[in-house]
């Protein structure tokens, strides 16, 4: 399922600290403390800096350079094929960089990590289709989710805790589906499917979501509570939102980041990479 990336079913140690970090300038934030044990002195939650991925000749990515900040809810936009995809995979470790540096917070060289390592240091990603335990019910999902040992025989003699119903209950609470925990997921709706799956995510208490095209398929109501549900889960976490519903972008965004070719075309506000004449001619059109 899609969530695997964020879960510890593998338990590896995260690699040491590189020494060398902390050069990358400082990004958006919104001066908002990252969680436990990850060093983000400068605001900044991610740093790329001259990513480059190339498959069989061909640039996926080109000389990329992106800062995310602690907290910051940012969205990233572009036509079919401009590499948002791949930069995605590059975060999570899926696809490995031809060249480039890429850190979570000051220390952690995530071109040295794998993806268990990386999902295990705070990454987690959710793909466009929502893939949930469909046998189980919305309760069980959370709670297969959770940051523990997913060992057999630990899980065989697993008993929740007062604290883990507490925090299954929060997150419930927080994707709306507290009525339904006991309903089977496969008979959710795709919007209720979607939120199920953020809510995964949550359970890890990742300190960046990577949302692929979240609202796709949704209703009206659900991509407004989507808005509502990202806009609150920013400052306790960082998003990088990928979508092209631009009214979902322009609802959420503070910050846009615009990508043609492998690189950065754009950034700013929605309304500034609006004006720009370069995205007007590549992806957004008269």
């Amino acid at each position: 399922m899609s969530v695997t990336a964020t879960a510890d079913f593998m338990l590896e140690p995260i690699l040491d600290a590189n020494k060398d970090a902390g050069a990358s300038r400082d990004a958006i934030g919104l001066g908002h403390a990252a969680g436990k044990g990850l060093n983000t002195r400068h605001g900044t939650l991610l740093t790329l800096e001259d990513i480059s991925v190339s498959f069989d000749g061909f640039k996926a990515l080109n000389d990329l350079n992106l800062y995310i900040g602690v907290g910051e809810l940012r969205c990233i936009i572009g036509p079919n094929g401009a590499g948002k995809t791949t930069l995605m995979d590059v975060i999570t470790g899926k696809t490995r960089p031809t060249q480039g540096k890429a850190w979570f917070g000051e220390t952690l060289d995530l071109t040295r990590m794998s993806e268990v390592q990386i999902a295990q240091a705070g990454i987690g990603r959710k793909f466009q289709k929502p893939t949930v335990f469909e046998a189980l019910s919305v309760f069980e999902n959370l709670e297969l989710a959770q940051k523990t040992d997913k060992s057999v025989w630990a899980s065989l003699r697993a008993r929740l805790s007062g604290e883990q119903k507490d925090r299954i209950a929060q997150v419930l609470e927080t994707i709306r589906l507290s009525p339904s925990a006991q309903r089977q997921a496969g008979l959710l709706s795709h919007g209720q499917k979607q939120f199920l799956e953020i809510g995964m995510l949550l359970m890890q208490d990742p300190q960046l979501l990577l949302l692929d095209e979240p609202v796709a398929g949704m209703t009206d109501a659900e991509t407004e509570f989507t808005a509502e549900l990202f806009k609150s889960l920013a400052g306790k976490h960082s998003l990088m939102v990928v979508e092209h519903d631009m009214g979902f972008v322009g609802s959420i965004a503070d910050h846009v980041t615009v990508l043609h070719q492998g690189s950065v075309l754009a950034e700013g506000s929605l309304e500034q990479v609006q004006e720009n004449e370069r995205v007007i001619e590549v992806y957004l059109g008269r």
